[in-house]
């Protein structure tokens, strides 16, 4: 697999995680549960979307690694 399609996975990663997130905490810190279950939900919807800087990170790395390839 190349770089290219490793960075190209990684950003779809990165924006996946963002709507998980945010579907997680609408889903799960609903207003009709209990307050545990509320911060449970909004906790793990930021979890989730703590991820996607690592994503985006990892895919500009190997965005850069594809660059260097293409130029040599």
């Amino acid at each position: 697999m190349s770089n290219r399609s490793i960075s190209n996975i990684l950003t779809i990663a990165g924006l996946s995680s963002i709507l998980a997130s945010i579907a997680i905490w609408a889903t799960q810190g609903g207003t009709d549960k209990t307050h545990e279950e509320k911060s449970h939900g909004e906790r793990f919807g930021i979890f989730v979307g703590l991820w996607a800087p690592t994503f985006f990170i990892l895919a500009n790395k190997y965005n850069e690694a594809a660059l260097v390839e293409d130029n040599e």
